[in-house]
């Protein structure tokens, strides 16, 4: 017989029993999961787990470094700053100078376990750069010496560049371009690529924007060309000098003293009507002429007059515009869409509207349509990264997305376990469930860090408090004139924001 057959006439499963098994088997682990969780889950105020993080740290008169925990990393021992390239990589250049006047010095390169790593190398040192602004470490990429000559390694060691320079450093101002110099001439390296891609053979070098995306100007023998950022010549040096000005293929030059617009070819487009060519737009060219600013066409037709004191591209038609020492905003159709009354007015491009600040010292935040979403307003912080602004109104704060909805700060702020509360005056803590976790005694707080620390002000001095609410530092610090209040843990963030240095 086949056990095919005989399996086929056999019994039959009741589906409907089955199912209903399956079901009281799920409850059943649910019931399971709910009863572990009331015996052993964790309050609702739960530590805040975040990257691990490393900033310099200062303290009686000697540097080290410290996580985002505030753990000691490197001990506070040395004479100079720690250097750390890049703060979520345990990675810290350790200087010791030896002559001072002349400027000698050896380094020592650790990891978070303060074990010596890049011994092969010689004087290991990071690349700072700087935008006027901003100052950063150039990120994978160090430089060391060996017998007076410079090259360039990663983070973890590789060889990237043979020592064989007289010097190396940062592209000023752009990110990922090292410069290196060899016998008085430079070249670039992008350190994306890893490679030169403009060999040591000119007395200047520089990006054509911000962006080097859009090339690089070239200076030989006193003459200006341009290479482009994959390193193919533009234009051999040729000309007095390139304006850092491009778009769709046309340059501002200077021949004889006199500024052209020319093409990718060389070809002149336009040669009269202007003093000096600012910005490209489309067929739009933003011109100075006797010292003011307009718009001209590239046949030379003048689509905005040269009346204004300040004139930038925002959008569309649209152009910030500087009249009588106020701004506002025209189009090209000759429209005035915002009044000139701010005392200052920039477009955020990342965020989609226009920051307006006014002679009261407040702000008005206004979106694309030229409506004013936001008014007097005083902007705590503008957050990119997350997408938020948190601004102070009438001594209260409040959360909004860039699309100008008022969110609370439990919405905004996802990551923290405490979130700011003031009554009567006074300022204490709830968590996401809203309930009340630091009672409402401070004069004055600050919302939870990305680390879970928050800066609490009573009777005129500072304190913190750990991320479950209890005090971590009483208030006993004396900050009131420190620009911005931070801690983390017992560790205070010192009055040199640009280095982000935390002291106590």
């Amino acid at each position: 017989m086949s056990r095919g057959r005989r399996y086929d006439d056999g019994p039959k499963l009741n589906i409907k029993k089955v199912i209903a098994t399956v079901v009281a088997i799920l409850v059943l682990v649910m019931v399971i999961i709910s009863i572990k969780n009331l015996l052993f889950d964790s309050p609702t105020t739960k530590p805040i787990r975040t990257a691990e993080t490393y900033f310099p740290a200062y303290t009686n008169g000697k540097w080290g470094v410290i996580d985002n925990k505030g753990q000691v990393i490197i001990d506070t021992t040395y004479e100079e700053i720690v250097i750390i390239p890049d703060k979520n990589t345990d990675l810290f250049i350790c200087t010791n100078v030896t002559d001072y006047e002349e400027e000698t010095f050896n380094t020592k390169v650790f990891n978070k376990d303060k074990t010596e790593i890049l011994t092969s190398y010689n004087r290991v040192q990071a690349i700072e750069n700087s935008d006027g602004t901003d100052i950063w470490y150039e990120n994978n990429i160090l430089k060391f010496e060996e017998n007076g000559k410079y090259g360039l390694i990663d983070f973890k060691g590789k060889l990237i560049l043979n020592a064989e320079y007289d010097d190396i450093y940062a592209l000023e101002g752009v990110q990922k371009n090292i410069v290196i110099e060899k016998e008085g001439l430079k070249g670039l390296v992008n350190t994306s690529m890893g490679e030169v891609i403009i060999k040591p053979e000119y007395s200047e070098i520089s990006t054509l924007t911000q962006s080097y995306e859009n090339g690089y100007i070239v200076t030989k023998d006193g003459k200006s060309g341009i290479i482009s950022a994959d390193a193919k010549v533009v234009f051999e040096p040729q000309y007095d000098k390139i304006e850092k000005v491009t778009a769709n293929g046309y340059y501002a030059i200077v021949e004889k003293g006199k500024e052209k617009l020319i093409n990718s070819n060389g070809e002149t487009i336009l040669a009269t009507g202007f003093d000096r060519i600012e910005e490209i737009n489309g067929e739009n060219i933003t011109i100075q002429l006797d010292g003011l600013y307009g718009v001209i066409k590239q046949d030379g037709t003048a689509i905005i007059n040269h009346e204004y004191e300040e004139l930038k591209y925002i959008f569309g038609t649209y152009y910030i515009a500087k009249k009588a020492g106020n701004y506002g905003v025209i189009s090209t159709t000759g429209e005035i869409v915002i009044d000139f009354t701010y005392t200052a007015m920039e477009y955020i491009k990342t965020t989609n509207f226009i920051q307006a600040e006014k002679q009261n010292y407040k702000t008005d935040l206004i979106d694309r349509e030229f409506h004013i979403a936001l008014e007097d307003v005083i902007i705590s912080e503008l957050n990119l990264e997350d997408g938020y602004i948190r601004i102070r109104k009438n001594d209260e704060y409040q959360y909004y997305n860039f699309k100008f909805e008022c969110k609370k700060s439990q919405e905004t702020l996802a990551s923290n376990t405490l979130f700011l509360i003031k009554e009567n005056g006074k300022y204490g803590y709830e968590n996401k469930k809203g309930e009340k976790v630091v009672d409402c005694i401070y004069d004055d707080a600050k919302e939870q860090n990305k680390f879970g620390y928050c800066a609490v002000k009573k009777d005129g001095v500072w304190g913190c408090l750990k991320s479950d609410g209890t005090v971590i530092v009483t208030p006993s610090l004396n900050l009131e004139d420190y620009l911005y209040i931070d801690f983390i843990d017992t560790w205070y963030l010192s009055k040199d924001l640009d280095l982000s240095v935390y002291t106590k």
